[in-house]
């Protein structure tokens, strides 16, 4: 059973957060939720199966390795929480483990209506697993979900991906806090980060030679044109990938190859040749970051299985 939850109020917070996120003075950006409509998710999956992206191969791997592992400290937990489920083809190893020891609650939580259809498809053939999906904010929906959990059970959230990525490394601390204050002791969060490596695995993995990733950021300037009257000429934007070694992240942006006026609504927005819109951040960790990072929001670290080939972490969190 899918639950949609689709405020009304969504297309004109986009609106407001491309009018301040274009309006600044100095850099243009604009939140990397938005990248993520049906569309975007739909290129982002591709994006997924690419062999220079070797980030979700990576997660795959240690899921299917060790999701016997992981689903023994879990047994308690009838609820399985996750923060932008996409497909939901990395999470079916944990179902399956999981669902060996109970019946289980699975709430994907997705901002895109697609892929929420998606990931119900591809895991509603698991036994004992009931699917109750949020079309939603993830704080909102992990609130919804958990107020929903049956006595007894214990929560576990699923935050995979390296999705904590995208946030700068304060505001991740935050949103990890805002986590922990919507659960309870004793509730979990498996949480995905992808570690340092070098600069020749990750720049190809954002600027894929087939050019993928590329339109997956362009779809955001179409989106607007779709969603908000936009006027943006895709061909008269690049997409641009770096490393930005201190902050520790890639950084993706849409750079103006020429100078040019948009027109968002009744809007206008002016752009140097060369100047960008920053659309995304993907932060870079060290291995004992996540322990660190959860000791510090509420959370003490149980257990942590790592990726070598391409070097990934997935660390297992206990709210204190």
């Amino acid at each position: 059973m899918l639950i949609r939850d689709v405020a009304t109020l969504t297309v004109d917070s986009f609106a407001e957060d491309v009018r301040n996120g274009l309006g600044q003075p100095g850099q243009k950006e604009l939140p990397s939720k938005y990248l993520y409509d049906d569309i975007g998710s739909a290129l982002f999956e591709a994006i997924t199966h690419l062999p220079e992206y070797g980030l979700t191969t990576a997660e795959e791997r240690i899921l299917r390795e060790h999701s016997d592992d992981i689903a023994d400290h879990l047994t308690a937990h009838g609820m399985v929480v996750e923060l932008g489920s996409g497909s939901g083809r990395k999470t079916r190893q944990i179902l399956e483990a999981l669902a060996q020891h109970k019946s289980m609650t699975y709430c994907p939580i997705e901002m895109s209506s697609s892929a929420l259809v998606s990931c119900e498809r591809a895991l509603d053939d698991l036994a004992h697993v009931s699917i109750l999906g949020f079309e939603t904010e993830y704080l909102d929906g992990l609130s919804k979900a958990v107020a929903r959990r049956e006595p007894g059970d214990a929560v576990v959230v699923l935050f995979l991906g390296s999705s904590i990525g995208n946030f700068d490394r304060g505001p991740a601390e935050e949103f990890l806090r805002k986590i922990r204050q919507a659960i309870e002791p004793g509730d979990m969060l498996l949480l995905g980060t992808d570690l340092e490596k070098p600069l020749t695995q990750l720049i190809p993995a954002y600027d894929d030679s087939l050019g993928v990733t590329a339109a997956f950021n362009r779809n955001l300037l179409a989106r607007m044109n779709r969603e908000l009257g936009g006027n943006f000429d895709l061909s008269k934007f690049e997409h641009v990938a770096f490393y930005n070694a201190r902050e520790r992240r890639i950084e993706m942006h849409l750079r103006s190859i020429e100078a040019q006026t948009v027109t968002i609504d009744d809007a206008n927005f002016t752009l140097r040749c060369d100047e960008t819109i920053w659309t995304e951040s993907c932060h870079k960790y060290k291995r004992n970051e996540p322990e660190e990072m959860g000791r510090r929001t509420g959370f003490e670290c149980v257990a942590q299985w790592m990726d070598r080939e391409w070097l990934f972490a997935e660390s297992l969190l206990i709210a204190a």
